[in-house]
């Protein structure tokens, strides 16, 4: 199997081997195996946050396919969800809106599956998966135990994670979200989608509402996957938005975007930086390309390889570093390829 069978930006070589693990039983043992056999493992669910060497990946390959979702609600405490890793997260966005849950609305078009959501602390629109995760469940690779990890014990941060500043050790089996009952979304914390809802920063819509917006603000960013626009053959936004001191934020043009973070940091963005330092979208070639909706996203034109996808990152990465002085960091995993 060609691994640009399975990811999103339909790039990769081929797998060693195959294993497809339909229960969290045969997703333990499929991995255990490997491990005690000391044969490299590639975790593969929704595809969407990988960039794969052309030359493939010479270890088990192991998809995950695990099915499930479990609900323990009522009036007072709300919607406590357990839901599998490999199940769709943008499925089940869809039913806790249909449910009438409350707090992931505004995650609504992300590709991938539940089980990848707590690595890079997922989030879009004013929302990210540590608002609503109560537990995460794993396979300790290094103890080889199951464990069940509480929110404050998963280190989540900005696009960040236990499960990430530790990587290949936790293999995460199912995530239990806490979830509010109601019709009205959370407060609306993100001005581009307010604009899109017609209403204020803080206050709250209809969360059928703003899940179909943020669908629409996603489309027109060829952020909803589609196989027909080579826009949305991406890994999503390929750098994560910097995270900077005063005084590397105060370095930064004075029109640049500046968001106050809790700790005294300054985020900017990514998107912004990309396009002000002169790659417009669409910037690269016939193969590889930022996308023309969106500067943030390097897509496959439909014949890139990894080899040329990279360049064009690099490419983009070292610009903006010559004029700002920033260096972005990508955010999808690179297997067995590296900028």
């Amino acid at each position: 199997m060609l691994l640009s069978e399975v990811t999103t930006l339909r790039l990769g070589g081929p797998a060693g081997e195959v294993v497809e693990a339909e229960t969290s039983d045969d997703l333990v043992a499929a991995v255990r195996e490997a491990d005690d056999a000391g044969t490299p493992v590639l975790l593969v669910a929704g595809g969407s946050n990988l960039v794969v060497a052309d030359e493939g990946f010479d270890g088990r390959v192991v998809l995950v396919r695990t099915r499930g979702v479990e609900i323990d609600q009522d009036a007072c405490s709300g919607a406590t969800v357990t839901v599998a890793a490999g199940e769709s997260w943008d499925a089940f966005v869809a039913s806790a809106v249909e449910h009438e849950w409350i707090g992931v609305e505004a995650l609504a078009g992300i590709p991938g599956s539940v089980g990848a959501t707590p690595i890079q602390n997922v989030g879009a629109y004013g929302q990210d998966v540590a608002q609503t995760i109560v537990r995460v469940r794993t396979w300790d690779r290094l103890e080889g135990a199951v464990r069940t990890l509480t929110a404050d014990q998963c280190g989540f941060g900005y696009r960040t994670s236990r499960f990430k500043a530790e990587p290949g050790r936790h293999l995460v089996l199912d995530v239990t979200f806490q979830l509010r009952l109601g019709s009205l979304g959370a407060p609306v914390a993100y001005a581009e989608l307010a604009r899109a809802l017609g209403v204020e920063v803080g206050e709250r819509a209809p969360a059928a509402q703003v899940r179909e917006a943020v669908l629409g603000l996603r489309r027109g960013k060829g952020m909803v996957l589609d196989p027909a626009d080579h826009d949305t053959w991406s890994a999503g936004s390929f750098f994560t938005n910097p995270v900077l001191s005063a005084e590397q934020a105060g370095r930064l043009p004075v029109d640049a975007p500046r968001f106050e973070q809790a700790d005294g940091t300054i985020k900017s963005s990514a998107a912004w930086l990309i396009s002000h330092a002169g790659f417009e979208r669409g910037h690269g070639d016939a193969h590889a390309s930022l996308s023309t909706k969106h500067a943030l996203a390097l897509t496959n034109r439909g014949s890139a390889t990894t080899q040329g996808l990279l360049a064009l990152a690099r490419e983009v990465r070292d610009g903006v570093a010559s004029v700002y002085g920033i260096e972005l960091e990508p955010e999808p995993n690179l297997v067995g390829c590296a900028l």
